[in-house]
């Protein structure tokens, strides 16, 4: 059994104690993020599966009720519905430059409670939408105000975390994003026959709010906790050096020109937008796809596997990297040979736009969308790796505003493509996508090194 030694602040006498009683209260912020980012996958992926619903798509299009929906009606659908989900991943990326500056100048606890507020304001705004511009301001605000899950997340990952456990960490969180797919589309097909769709969101968006409350009386950080035993803090601490103990905030100016933010950056344009599809055009896709006969009463069971999978997928990679950091793996060496897998798993992804077997394409789609959140918790965990906690925040905010502007460019297009060439186009983008990303973050960010701001 291994020991940990650490310094007892009361005492000034070393201490050892075995790694296995540190303490595990860490564990439970974990678990805090893994809550917020559940709910936060709720609210933004409501809509992929009211889109399914005659009634939503009659009052979008400003057509009667009752009105039959011809093939004409659907591809206008498919425009407008792509030019709504751009308009909100434009605002994600907004968001994430100006949540990731409110969070590192403001502190974690009033940074994220301020992003909580705005995307549950926005969520149940959904719910009053009378045709497609309300639609579009309510998907402005809730991009604007989800935003700040990431950044938040990350920074306090960053905060109660050494390295070695970082992307273990991140892994756990980012599969509340699954739990959160999963969730709606179990409870949205049977909330929508029951109470109709604004209603459906009226119901899920009080999500936020619950969260909200729960974040503002749970979370402090570190040095702030009055839970927190001396032997945990001093793990959390155990490999900080002393440029990641300085708390000066780092100025946006700063980071663009290291080419380990460009690293980031790359990796989250050309993945996130697959990410982005799969939330966006998966229900649609099963739906429309007459060899699958999925209409939204029996879609709950395929998506039940797909991110269960996907969930899988995110703690087991984030789970092999810190296994391989601990082993003694170069931090770099462990984060790549996880990507590289990742990456590959996602290739034959291809095939389920071309199968006609609905278990063949769940079961790629499954690996690909467990590969992403696997490479997804290791991308994110290198900004950790490669930045001073002060500047995780803004890091992050800038890879999200790129990511998701690859992920508005790509709705922007996804609607024509659709219309045009079939769904084929969109998994054949995304076969590649991760492989050319790693590519052009090893050639960026070749060691990983760690970033020294000079004074």
């Amino acid at each position: 059994m291994s020991h940990f030694q650490y310094l007892d602040p009361q005492t000034k006498e070393q201490k050892s104690i075995k790694t296995s009683k540190i303490g595990r209260y860490r564990w439970r912020i974990v678990a805090l993020l893994f809550f917020a980012t559940t709910i936060n996958y709720i609210d933004r992926n409501v809509l992929s599966f009211i889109v399914t619903n005659v009634d939503f798509k009659l009052q979008m299009l400003g057509l009667p009720a009752g009105t039959t929906l011809t093939a004409e009606h659907e591809r206008a659908f498919n425009e407008l519905y792509a030019n709504v989900q751009s308009l909100f991943k434009l605002a994600y990326g907004l968001g994430f430059i100006l949540m990731g500056w409110l969070i590192d100048k403001l502190g974690t606890r009033i940074g994220y409670a301020i992003s909580i507020g705005i995307w549950a304001i926005s969520a149940i705004s959904h719910s009053l939408v009378t045709g497609i511009r309300g639609l579009t301001a309510a998907r402005f605000g809730l991009g604007i105000g989800e935003s700040g899950n990431f950044p938040s997340a990350i920074k306090t990952v960053a905060e109660w975390f050494p390295k070695r456990e970082r992307s273990f960490a991140t892994g756990i969180f980012n599969a509340g994003a699954n739990i959160g797919i999963i969730s709606t589309a179990f409870a949205v097909p049977y909330l929508l026959e029951s109470v109709g769709w604004q209603n459906t969101f009226l119901i899920t968006s009080t999500l936020g709010f619950i969260l909200l409350i729960c974040w503002v009386f749970i979370y402090r950080r570190p040095e702030e906790h009055k839970k927190l035993s001396a032997a945990e803090f001093a793990y959390i601490r155990s490999d900080e050096d002393a440029q990641q103990a300085v708390q000066e905030r780092v100025s946006w100016r700063r980071l663009f020109p290291y080419r380990q933010t460009w690293a980031f950056a790359v990796g989250k344009f050309m993945t996130d937008c697959i990410w982005w599809f799969y939330l966006t055009w998966l229900p649609k896709f099963f739906n429309e796809n007459a060899a699958f006969q999925l209409d939204l009463k029996t879609i709950g069971p395929a998506f039940f596997i797909i991110y269960l999978v996907s969930d899988g997928g995110s703690v087991v990679f984030g789970w092999l990297a810190t296994n391989l950091i601990k082993r003694g793996w170069e931090v770099n060496k462990a984060r790549k040979f996880t990507l590289l897998i990742c990456a590959l798993c996602v290739v034959p992804i291809f095939f389920a736009a071309i199968t006609k077997s609905v278990v063949i394409a769940i079961g790629l789609i499954a690996l690909a969308a467990a590969a992403h959140q696997g490479w997804s918790a290791n991308l994110f965990s290198t900004v950790a790796d490669m930045f001073p906690r002060s500047a995780v925040g803004s890091v992050v905010g800038i890879g999200g505003l790129f990511g998701a502007l690859g992920g508005a460019l790509l709705d922007k297009a996804s609607g024509t493509l659709i219309n045009e060439l079939g769904y084929w186009s969109l998994f054949a983008i995304a076969s590649m996508a991760y492989l050319i990303a790693l590519a052009l973050i090893h050639l960026l960010a070749p060691k990983l090194k760690q970033v020294t701001f000079s004074k």
